[in-house]
């Protein structure tokens, strides 16, 4: 299996959440593939090949957003886990679910962003400080506006 069909759906699923056009994503995704592969030489083996990788996607995702100022609103809501603020998926009604995903498009991209980054993706705050050129401080600031402003927004 080569490389790329072994990593091509999870990456595009990754570009996908940052990117709400599906053929937009698909495209950051293929210059993130393009560039890991020309720069295979900075690949260093103290992550996995698939972190590396998910990491250079994340970032030509966030590039193509802020490049062509579009804005993410697709994050799959059973993976997002605000356990603080909201229950938990499977106690959601269908109305429900739609208020989240509402809420989620009308959030600020940089919200929209670090909610994704943080629930979908699993990043912590140092790493997230990393990937938005943002201080470690500001990383958890954010993500605390952010789901005040999704949670004011669906209820």
């Amino acid at each position: 299996m080569s490389i790329y069909n072994r990593y091509a759906k999870a990456m595009y699923q990754i570009s996908r959440n940052i990117i709400k056009d599906d053929m937009q994503a698909e495209e950051a995704m293929q210059d993130a593939f393009l560039s890991a592969f020309k720069n295979l030489d900075q690949f260093k083996e103290t992550s996995t090949f698939g972190a590396w990788l998910k990491s250079i996607v994340i970032h030509k995702s966030l590039d193509y957003v802020r490049k062509h100022k579009m804005y993410q609103n697709t994050l799959n809501i059973e993976n997002l886990n605000l356990s603080n603020t909201l229950e938990k998926e499977s106690d959601f009604t269908q109305n429900q679910n739609q208020k989240i995903k509402n809420g989620l498009e009308q959030l600020p991209e940089n919200y929209r962003k670090i909610i994704s980054l943080f629930y979908y993706e699993g990043y912590d705050h140092q790493e997230i400080s990393k990937i938005m050129n943002i201080s470690y401080a500001n990383s958890r600031v954010l993500l605390k506006r952010a789901k005040e402003k999704l949670t004011s927004l669906i209820t």
